[in-house]
């Protein structure tokens, strides 16, 4: 991140493996931090030289990619350059402390895992996915944070895939979507229902946060639905979802029934991604 002239400027470098890399432009900054939202994103691909350099070319501009920054140079204007520093951005609500009443989920603690989750499986302090809440829900928000994997030769759905089920019923995707478009089945994407505002997931590695508040979909005396399950999310402290009428269960929801209350449920899709410091706020 950086400026050029009154400019902010981000770029995000995705690995594709294999010693190739994508630069995706981020006019005005960073997502969450500036962005303007403008879509498609400029991009360009390039490979890695013996020195360990990437060098980004798109018709007048160049950007190098040396020693954890890159600069930037225009072959038309010589007085134009553009310094980028690479940023470690943190969620402003990691480590966020249960509130009182809250109930914890997991503590990092094999006793919160054993005490409130079905067979679940750790990985020293981190629960690992698959795994599905004793207790269930109706009205609730909650805090989750999460860490996908390092998979750079991975593709789609096949790159970090978890997912977030609300009541077991309603997916908030986890995927390595750092850099992409951020469509519904990315991340923070509600599985095939809307994406998010913005597409603010980190790098893979990089623990990342979802904070939710989520209102159960209501049914009048004779089992007919008089109103929609909403959902409202923070990923890494930005707004990516406010009140969002979801119109039924997700796909792979653990039930289609959306009556009565429903696990936290956090999918497995065969890739290695892990949790910590979750806790839930029954309403």
């Amino acid at each position: 991140a950086g400026t050029s002239g009154d400019e902010k400027i981000g770029v995000q470098v995705i690995a594709l493996g294999g010693g190739e890399f994508e630069a995706v432009l981020c006019k005005g900054g960073l997502p969450g931090d500036g962005w303007n939202g403008e879509k498609p994103r400029e991009s360009v691909k390039a490979k890695r030289a013996e020195d360990g350099s990437v060098t980004f070319i798109k018709e007048d501009a160049t950007g190098v990619l040396k020693d954890g920054k890159i600069i930037g140079t225009n072959s038309k204007d010589p007085s134009v350059m553009v310094v980028l520093n690479r940023v470690e951005r943190e969620s402003p609500t990691m480590g966020a402390k249960a509130p009182e009443g809250a109930l914890v989920l997991f503590d990092g603690t094999a006793e919160t895992a054993q005490k409130q989750w079905e067979k679940p499986v750790l990985e020293g302090e981190l629960l690992t996915q698959g795994a599905t809440s004793l207790e269930s829900f109706s009205d609730f928000s909650m805090h989750i944070e999460f860490r996908l994997p390092w998979m750079p030769k991975a593709r789609g759905q096949g790159r970090g895939n978890s997912g977030l089920y609300v009541t077991g019923r309603y997916e908030v995707q986890m995927l390595d979507s750092f850099g992409l478009a951020g469509v519904d089945n990315e991340c923070g994407g509600i599985y095939k229902v809307a994406e998010p505002k913005q597409n603010l997931c980190y790098p893979p590695l990089r623990w990342q946060t979802y904070d939710v508040d989520f209102t159960a979909a209501k049914f009048d005396a004779e089992g007919k639905k008089t109103a929609n399950a909403k959902l409202t999310v923070k990923q890494n402290g930005f707004l990516i979802h406010e009140n969002l009428e979801i119109p039924g269960p997700t796909g792979g929801a653990r039930t289609s029934d959306e009556k009565g209350p429903g696990p936290i449920f956090l999918q497995n899709h065969g890739n290695p991604v892990r949790y910590r410091n979750i806790w839930v706020v029954k309403k």
